[in-house]
């Protein structure tokens, strides 16, 4: 036997062992679910990494060439060579695309833990082989069916020797050399082209009907001759009564040996549909940003003194969600954004009283108080990281309830991922460069084709979170006509956008925090990457490529337009950020944000038909007194504003004065006064407080009684069943806010008056829930271990896998099963002393105070007082253990 197959691994354990560190850290961080808990040592690693649950897990993080890899190794022979896999990836004639590709795929498959092996002896995982290889209730991508072993398996062997005989094999003494003098017909292609050659053409249409799936056809009990041509030479095996089924080999080679109708070595590249300067995308993309802040405060200012009520289920009822729509003139899908957003950065949150209701949290006066940029940062960052999906808003769940905003069920642990890897393909593409939609989707789900196609009954979620990103990061102001912003690259860790008349190009210090590559990173290649997306998925680190796929192709942007070709590389995979990573990169998109947003202002336009002209955004006292004088009439670039009797009244209740009015509207439009804005001013305030409003449960007080006969006379007053107990004074049975509106309906102008009669000041009360945070994510499987823990979990997996294979020489009687060594107290504190001395290490068997069983390796310092104080190899730290709780020594052999 040659030196290389004493050398081969005959596990996945022994080829795990025989990883470097490096390696089985690249192992963890791509299946965080191994390291949770660490493992005790190899052995267990592999059967973790071999369970169906982290199989699964694992598949739907390949990409669609790793995962065309992976299924055709399934339906080749256990083990394979590399060669036969490059056949069934490549076909007879060869694809040196795929040839090229074939080695990054393999090694995935190898990194993963889900292929072992040499390249003479590939192995894939016995649960992938289960879940990917053909069968009738799981038919295989590939459209191939069982080999003509399986096939046959519950024939007779008389009919197996029939079959032999008629495709002209000599007969044979048993079934299983009959079946194996077909197969080697089968996979020899000269012989099986000659008889294939002899077929009748019907036959041939038949298997060409079936060669590429699904295997499976239906006869009849008397099939046809061509038919019987075929089932008498096996080219069709039965499988159960009326059903038969194309053999694997015969498959393959009417294939020409390809194992996929269409291998896809290469990711498809993300087209451009047009482009923009990037300029004018970046001050598109701030408007938008300043929209959104100003949507999100317009939004807590309706909810300012409690919003809406809490269902019992959760969430806002529809009839809310319409009334918020109406607020925010915006449709109802988009207000469900608006919500959740704000919800998502901890804004709002449930009051938790008696009567829930949703209102604004203290978050949101600290929220207030920043710069408008660092607002947006807040924003964005918050959406980029949640779970929660507004679009699934008006949905129905797996038991058919509607999915309301800000209800339970709206979570989808993938959201944030696409969010990500949506805008990571943006930034891949030349500054202004709008993508075409279909091609991100075709993007994705080559790069996850489990996840992303229905084969997982998600209907396509990938494709929707995806479509739902491009016009989210519109709404948000992270794009801008369809293209990323400056600002957007330097949240996400992109270096800045190099090309002509670029304002990220001319902010060098913007996005400086960048994964998987930097500003430096040559343009000039693109559009030959082979390596695809990888399969790493959030917090997976990014891998060097040797160039982007995501170069752009000419495409039409109208009629006889041709667009320039985008030449502008970055990272393949940008990684999701960490928390001082994120910091970094929201200082750098606040700061190149910042300049483009409209200054605030500190005046009006009054006009003569009692309306305000906010000819830009105002700065915060204007904007909220103004809030208060008049009702907004009309938002967009200018925002006018209308005074009335009511909003005017409005003011005067709040405290102010007439004379407040007018200094405040003298010191802040830049047009005189009009005449009718000031006469309204007056005659509302000559009016204001006149009438005085009180409990008795009301009463109506005023010094004029002229003023009351009229109110007693007049019908609209019925209602309210007013008397007089005084010249000066009604009562009436309604609560004094019922008689304050009545009053006010009917033209009058009363103001409340506290119990001391004095004039009651109605300032709007700011409505907050208690301390709240934000929702957490709900995360897609365990979080990806961190530097720290994966340095600790390799040298804890080192250790115990070092315990548990090293050689022991046997102490007390020999032990089979591999149980934990039982030697007496004498024995165990005898071997300890001695080692102590002779600085020897020891395997132990130990029980903790829990009752829990391990194997450690041990190097004892000393023994004193019933403990042993040793260094211990498997915890790589020094410690003391009672012991009683030893059950037993042994020495470590001396090789």
């Amino acid at each position: 036997m040659s030196p290389e197959a004493h050398s081969a691994p005959r596990s996945l354990a022994e080829a795990l062992r025989a990883r470097d560190d490096s390696s089985l850290a690249a192992l963890l961080r791509s299946r965080p679910d191994l390291v949770t808990p660490v493992p005790t040592d190899l052995t267990q690693l592999a059967t973790r990494a071999g369970t169906r649950a982290s199989v699964l897990r694992a598949l739907e993080r390949l990409d669609r060439f790793a995962l065309q890899t992976a299924e055709a190794l399934a339906v080749a022979p256990d083990p394979a060579s590399y060669d036969t896999l490059l056949g069934l990836m490549a076909g007879d004639a060869g694809d040196p695309a795929v040839a090229g590709a074939l080695p990054r795929a393999l090694g995935t498959l190898r990194e993963q833990a889900l292929v072992w092996g040499g390249d003479d002896r590939l192995r894939l995982v016995r649960t992938a082989r289960e879940v990917l290889a053909p069968s009738p209730q799981h038919p295989s991508p590939t459209g191939l069916g069982p080999t003509v072993r399986e096939a046959t398996s519950g024939m007779s062997p008389g009919r197996i020797q029939e079959i032999v005989t008629t495709a002209g094999l000599p007969s044979t003494h048993d079934p299983v050399s009959a079946v194996a003098a077909l197969t080697a017909l089968f996979t020899h292609r000269k012989k099986l082209a000659r008889l294939l050659g002899q077929a009748p053409e019907a036959a041939r249409e038949v298997l060409s009907r079936l060669v590429w799936g699904p295997p499976y056809g239906q006869v009849t009990a008397d099939p046809a001759a061509h038919l019987r041509w075929l089932l008498d030479r096996g080219l069709l095996l039965p499988t159960a009564p009326g059903t038969v089924v194309l053999p694997r080999e015969v498959a393959l080679h009417l294939r020409a040996g390809r194992a996929h109708r269409a291998a896809e070595p290469l990711p498809p590249a993300v087209a451009p549909a047009a482009t923009h300067s990037a300029r004018v995308v970046d001050a598109t993309a701030a408007g938008q940003a300043y929209t959104a802040l100003a949507t999100v405060e317009e939004l807590l200012k309706e909810w300012d003194e409690g919003g809406p009520a809490v269902l019992r289920a959760g969430g806002l009822s529809v009839r809310d969600l319409k009334r918020t729509a109406v607020a925010l003139d915006v449709s109802e899908p988009v207000a469900a954004f608006w919500v959740e957003l704000a919800y998502a950065a901890g804004l709002i949150a449930s009051d938790g009283e008696a009567d829930e209701r949703y209102a604004a949290t203290p978050a949101y006066d600290e929220w207030l108080e920043q710069p408008p940029a660092e607002r947006w940062v807040r924003l964005a960052q918050a959406w980029l990281a949640a779970t929660r999906t507004p679009g699934l808003v008006g949905g129905r769940d797996a038991k058919d309830r509607t999915l309301s905003a800000l209800g339970p069920g709206l979570d989808r642990s993938a959201a944030p991922e696409v969010r990500h890897r949506v805008l990571s393909l943006l930034a891949g593409m030349g500054p202004g460069a709008v993508p075409d939609a279909e091609s991100v989707l075709a993007r994705l789900r080559w790069e996850r084709p489990l996840r992303g196609g229905r084969r997982d009954g998600e209907d396509d979620l990938r494709s929707r979170l995806a479509r739902w990103t491009l016009s989210e990061a519109e709404l948000l102001g992270l794009t801008g006509r369809g293209a990323l912003s400056s600002h957007g690259r330097a949240l996400l860790g992109a270096p800045p956008a190099a090309g002509p008349g670029s304002p990220a190009a001319e902010a060098p210090g913007a996005g400086s925090s960048t994964a998987g590559g930097g500003p430096g990173a040559d343009a000039g290649e693109a559009g030959t990457d082979a390596t695809g997306a990888g399969t790493a998925g959030t917090g997976a680190p990014a891998r060097p490529d040797s160039a982007h796929p995501d170069s752009g192709h000419p495409a039409s942007g109208g009629p006889g337009d041709k667009l320039p070709v985008h030449r502008h590389r970055v990272p393949d995979r940008l990684v999701p950020l960490s928390g001082p990573e994120q910091a970094v990169a929201g200082a750098a998109a606040a700061r190149l944000l910042a300049p483009l947003l409209p200054e605030p202002l500190d005046h009006v336009l009054l006009q003569a038909d009692l309306t305000a002209v906010a000819p830009g955004p105002l700065r915060r006292p204007l904007a909220d007194m103004l809030g208060v004088l008049a009702d907004v009439e009309s938002k967009g670039g200018a925002t006018v504003y209308r005074f009335t009797p009511a909003s005017v009244r409005r003011a005067l209740d709040a405290g102010r004065t007439a004379a407040d009015l007018h200094a405040f509207l003298t010191e802040h439009s830049r047009t005189p006064v009009p005449q009718p804005l000031a006469y309204l001013i007056d005659d509302v305030a000559r009016r204001h407080g006149h009438l005085r409003v009180g409990a008795a449960s009301a009463y109506v007080r005023c010094d004029d009684d002229a003023l009351l006969n009229e109110i007693l006379a007049d019908k609209r007053a019925a209602a309210l069943r007013l008397r007089r107990l005084a010249p000066t004074v009604l009562a009436a049975p309604a609560d004094p806010a019922t008689l304050l509106e009545g009053l006010r309906a009917m033209g009058y102008a009363p103001a409340a008056e506290s119990a001391e009669g004095d004039v009651l000041i109605a300032r709007a009360h700011a409505h907050r829930t208690p301390p709240r945070a934000a929702p957490e994510p709900v995360p897609d499987g365990p979080p990806p271990p961190d530097a720290t823990l994966l340095a600790a979990a390799i040298r804890a997996i080192r250790a115990g896998d070092l315990a548990a294979t090293t050689p022991r020489k046997p102490v007390g009687e020999p032990l089979a099963g591999g149980e934990l060594p039982r030697t007496s107290s004498a024995e165990t504190l005898a071997t300890v002393q001695a080692a102590v001395l002779t600085g020897d290490s020891l395997w132990i068997g130990y029980v903790n105070a829990e009752g829990a069983a391990s194997q450690r390796v041990i190097s004892p310092v000393r023994v004193e007082g019933g403990f042993v104080t040793a260094y211990d190899h498997t915890a790589d730290e020094v410690r003391t253990y009672p012991l009683h709780r030893i059950t037993g020594v042994a020495e470590l052999a001396e090789d």
